[in-house]
Order: C-alpha cells, then structure tokens, then sequence
C-alpha cells in the first residue's frame, strides 16, 4: 500500500483520474482540489474515493465509493462540514445505513403481510378453493356456490387469519335460527374443509373450525309421505307459485334430487322428447340420466315464465344463475300446509323427502323396484356391485310408462279422484 503524490500539487483532472493504472499493490493519488480527498486504485483496477480527516484527535477515514471526480470533492466537502459542527461523519455514515437497512427491512415486512393479507383475504381464499378443490368435485359447483353466498356474504373483506372460533358458531347459529339447520350442517362440512385446505396451504396458521362441533343432529334417512301428505305438498306449492312452488311439484312427480331440478337448464330439458336428460357432471353419482317427463311434469315445464331468451336456467331470478333461499320457500310452503289443513301441519318433511315418497309411491302402485331404481338414476340396490358393471338393459320403456304412471296417480290424489288402496294398472317388463 503506498499513497502517490502527483508532481505537482494541483487539483485531479477528469482525464488524469482515468490515466490512472492498477500496480501490484494498492495505492493512492491525492486531490488537493479537498483537502483529505484521495482517490485509491486497487490491483484490479477498481477504484474509490476516500476522505481522510480527524476527529477527537484520532485520524479517521470515510469512504466515499466509486464515484465521479466532482461527486467526490461534494461529499468530502459536506463531510468536512459535518466534522466542523461536531458531527463525525463516518459514525452519521454508519447510523444512515442501519436506518436505510432498517427501514428496508420494514418495507420487506410490509410487503410480506399486504400479500399475506390479500392471500388470506376470505373472498380470495373461497375462489382459490374453488378453482383448485371444489373443481374437480362433482359438487364442487354446489360447495363453492353454498361458501360465496354465506361466508363470503357474511365476511366480506375479512381475513381468514382473523376469523374466531366465536364467528365460526355465529354463522352456524345464524342459518340455524332462520330454520335451516341441515344447511347450517352442510355449511360447517364445506367451511371446515376450506379451512384445513387453507391451513395446508400456510394461508393460515390455524383452523377456526377446530373444537366447533357439528351444529345440528340430523334426524336418521328422513321420512316417506303419504298420499294425503303429498296431495297437501302439491296444493301448498301451487299456492306458493314459481318458483320454489313449481320446483316442489316437479320433486313430486320426477323423484329426482333437488340440484338436478332447480339447477336445470332449458338445453337440459327436451320438451319434445319429454325429457330431462341430466349430464354426469350434475348428478352426485357421476352417471348421465335421462329422465322421462309425464304429461303432468311438462305442463308445468310449459308453463314456466322465462326472463329472457338468454337465460340458461329454468329456475333463475338473475338469469344468471340457479334460484336460491328454499329455507324461506318452505317455511311458505308449510305455512300454506297448514292453511289447507285447518290450521294443522304435517309431521316434519324435508325436499329430499319428496324423492323417498315417489319412490315408494311407485312401489305402491305396482312398479318394480328395479325400475324405480332406474327412474331414480341409483347406483346401489339391485344395480350395486357386479350387477351394476354387467347389468346393461336402461329399462328405458318401463322407467317411461312408471314415471307416466306416477304423474296420472299424483294427478289424482290432487284432485280427490284415488282411493286409499288405489293400485294403477301397470305393464311388466319386457
């Protein structure tokens, strides 16, 4: 290391600064343009300007980098300045950087929690499960649409990090005091799944779920109405009208899910052919039925309003999407129950009721139960197992002539015509 003087003990020039060659060893050229001022050329032949000054009596040195001549003499200068007030610039120096580095590292974290929270934010956290779980689910449809209307209704703008045990049972309680128990039910399923997901994903860092209990106790496999019953169901939901009414008398005469009604499309329904012909995608065992359409069934089709020629959905208020609120449908329907019953309801009933009373209505009239398994598209009973692999006939004639039959006996037990044991006359299969 040495430290060069030039000839003479003048100022550095632009065009001597740029003369300057790399030796073996460091050294250093004084400007005297600043008193202190040097540059250092390194072996390597990189260069940097350094002020060298006192301070408390000790010698001191301040690194200036590698910069232009005239940005060199102004920070010597300004450093000189802060020595002649009493400032020791190489500490000022030191302290700038750690607050420069502090402060980088705040603006790291803030980064970090604003992505946090936009990952985490609940509306984000149900499109992403939307898009990467609900998707490849045959409900999936049904999931994410249940978790937009009533948990990115009731937090919007909320993050899931953020939700409390407390919340969680406050939506739960919610839907169960509005008369919607099962739902209540359903939505804790969906919402706890969601949330593990979430916490798989380190979206979160725990799940609000955990020690929520089930909301409900859902009572065993439901019940089966009787004629008088759903003589009553038909009557009550004609009351109530389109579209919850229609879609309940539809239920009665198809024994088909309640998605598969009030979810269907107008390209699902062939009016013609008199059938619904429901693709795999929409039915919870994942295997396209067609279902036959008695007479009774498309009036009622026919007689549907439609908002707009563009609406793919029968049953729509949006024209964008299926209806919702069958809670506050039922509740009217029961209401309109009891109107007609001389102020008495049924026994409990529920939607998916209306599919286990057609079926065992069909029974009663004589159809077999190979055939109702076929109207009802299931896939256990007589088609489980290895009879369901092999068992290839449709029984698309009997399901027809079973389903025509239903309709003409519901049409009756409406109008007062069946008698209790009424049996209809009925083919056998061929």
């Amino acid at each position: 290391m040495g430290t060069m003087d030039m000839a003479r003990a003048a100022p550095l020039t632009v065009k001597e600064v740029k003369a300057l060659q790399p030796r073996a060893t460091r050294y250093e050229v004084r400007d005297w343009a600043e008193p202190g001022l040097y540059i250092v050329v390194y072996p390597s032949g990189s260069r940097s300007f350094v002020w060298r000054y006192s301070f408390g009596n000790r010698p001191k040195k301040l690194v200036l980098g590698p910069v232009g001549l005239a940005e060199a003499r102004r920070k010597a200068r300004e450093a000189r300045h802060l020595r002649d007030d009493g400032t020791d610039p190489a500490v000022q120096k030191k302290a700038a950087r750690l607050d420069k580095a502090e402060q980088a590292r705040n603006d790291e974290r803030e980064v970090k929690q604003a992505a946090k929270r936009a990952r985490d934010d609940v509306g984000a956290v149900i499109e992403q499960f939307a898009e990467r779980h609900c998707a490849g689910l045959r409900s999936g449809e049904t999931v994410a649409r249940v978790l937009r209307r009533e948990v990115g209704g009731a937090w919007k703008g909320r993050r899931l990090s953020e939700i409390a045990r407390a919340d969680v049972h406050d939506l739960l309680d919610m839907l169960v005091d509005r008369g919607a128990p099962t739902q209540a039910n359903r939505l804790y399923a969906y919402l706890n799944k969601m949330c593990g997901w979430a916490l798989s994903r380190d979206m979160i860092d725990r799940n609000p779920c955990d020690g929520v209990a089930k909301p409900t106790k859902e009572t065993g496999s439901g019940r089966t109405l009787d004629d008088r019953e759903l003589a009553l169901v038909w009557n009550a939901a004609r009351r109530v009208g389109w579209p919850f009414g229609d879609i309940a008398r539809l239920l009665i005469l198809t024994g088909q899910r309640k998605s598969e009604i009030s979810d269907a499309t107008w390209k699902e329904i062939d009016l013609e052919a008199h059938l619904l012909r429901l693709p795999a995608e929409r039915v919870k065992n994942g295997r396209a039925h067609d279902c036959p359409l008695s007479a009774q069934a498309i009036a009622i089709l026919e007689a549907l309003p439609r908002m707009d020629s563009q609406s793919a959905f029968v049953f729509t208020t949006t024209g964008k999407s299926p209806v919702s609120g069958f809670s506050k449908a039922k509740r009217e329907i029961d209401e309109a129950i009891k109107a007609l019953n001389g102020g008495e309801p049924i026994p409990a009933w529920t939607y998916h009721d209306l599919r286990r009373s057609a079926a065992t209505g069909m029974g009663r009239i004589g159809v077999d139960v190979v055939v109702v398994e076929r109207a009802l598209n299931h896939v256990s009973g007589s088609f489980a197992g290895i009879v369901g692999a092999y068992q290839k006939q449709k029984y698309e004639r009997e399901v027809r002539a079973a389903l025509d039959a239903w309709g003409r006996h519901v049409e009756r037990i409406v109008t007062g015509e069946a008698s209790g044991g009424n049996i209809l006359e009925f083919g056998g299969r061929t």
